[in-house]
């Protein structure tokens, strides 16, 4: 018997132990020991196995992952925290600035009269005094984020589309919002809006249903269908709203390959009056079932799956950016990356200005 405790213990008990006490970890001795360490310490879940009746519990500790960002940086000392945002969707719908914050790209302004397709950034990143380009972005932010993390972004961006965009309307549901969010995210929507609520449901405990899916979008918020709907259609938009009815369309029978913003209303009552009465049409997902609706979120999942799944049949793609629009788009996922972006980016435009301005922005 080994004198000293170590994975070769843990061996040696597997292979010589009685069976009544073998039954205890016959899960773990069903693939080498080995593997089954590699498989557990892969995750944050687990960080001990206890063995009672031998009167020990096994501990390790997680190697650290390696850092996104290069300590010979002078930026580096301030490149700390979790990757994830530390907004929630509660406080991105109840409070303006958080939305204005997440942003970090200048925005376009609103187009005086209707346009043929609509992306909301222009190539163009204010640090204080200073102006960057997406392309100066990238390269200062590069050598600050992972390899893998780099090319998932980029991934995701040439998959991104602003041509079908969903609209919320009057969710009482914070766990219904974020779910909603994070099926347009899975399903490349970066654009999506929510017309206010006076609910002030708390969301914490619904958080990681949207799993950070917000992070990652462009939220819009809106005082009124007639305020959202108006913006949306000089964007060059046609307002579909969902509803049961007899004057509805099928959303199977809609052509998804024009620029659509599809309208899901309340968990209760559905669409607002103002809405339907102001949207372009209305449609349906057909059901044959006894019941005659399904839950909101999983609507609007249904509805924007088909939505990319017909743009596809249509035109052979869903992203329809333009490379330059696919560039300014990557350079606002790597701003949102970290908290520590912008302070990155502040310290290059420093040096760009020969240190003009001293102010950090937030």
């Amino acid at each position: 018997m080994p004198s000293f405790f170590d994975l070769s213990f843990v061996s040696w008990w597997i292979d010589t132990l009685a069976p009544a006490q073998m039954c205890a970890c016959k899960t773990l001795a069903r693939f080498p020991l080995s593997s089954a360490m590699a498989r557990i310490t892969r995750t944050n879940r687990f960080r001990s196995l206890a063995f009672p009746f031998l009167g020990f519990r096994l501990r390790w500790y997680n190697t650290p992952s390696p850092p996104y960002f290069s300590h010979s940086a002078a930026a580096a000392a301030s490149v700390v925290g979790d990757e994830s945002s530390d907004d929630t969707v509660e406080e991105l719908l109840t409070k303006g600035d958080s939305i204005r914050g997440l942003m970090k790209m200048e925005r376009r302004s609103e187009p005086e009269e209707a346009s043929g397709r609509w992306f909301p950034y222009l190539d163009l990143c204010r640090v204080g005094s200073a102006s960057l380009t997406s392309r100066e972005v990238i390269k200062v932010l590069e050598p600050y984020i992972l390899d893998a993390r780099k090319e998932r972004m980029k991934r995701v961006v040439n998959n991104r589309s602003y041509s079908v965009s969903l609209v919320v309307e009057g969710l009482a549901d914070f766990g219904n919002v974020s779910a909603a969010f994070r099926s347009a995210d899975a399903l490349g929507i970066q654009s999506v809006h929510a017309i206010s609520s006076d609910n002030r449901k708390r969301y914490k405990d619904n958080r990681h249903v949207s799993m950070g899916a917000e992070k990652w979008l462009d939220i819009e918020l809106w005082k009124s269908p007639k305020e959202c709907f108006q913006a949306l259609r000089m964007r060059g938009y046609r307002i579909a709203a969902t509803h049961l009815g007899d004057d509805t369309v099928s959303i199977y029978d809609l052509d998804w390959s024009l620029p659509t913003a599809v309208v899901i209303g309340n968990e209760h009552m559905g669409i607002s009056h103002e809405a339907l009465q102001l949207a372009d049409l209305r449609c349906c997902i057909p059901m044959i079932g006894m019941v005659d609706s399904f839950n909101v979120s999983v609507a609007a999942g249904i509805l924007i799956h088909h939505a990319v799944h017909d743009r596809f049949s249509r035109l052979g793609y869903h992203c329809d950016l333009a490379a330059e629009e696919l560039q300014v788009l990557l350079a606002e996922f790597y701003l949102r990356h970290r908290d520590s972006s912008m302070t990155i980016v502040h310290e290059y435009a420093k040096r760009k200005l020969g240190n003009c301005f001293t102010e950090v922005p937030h």
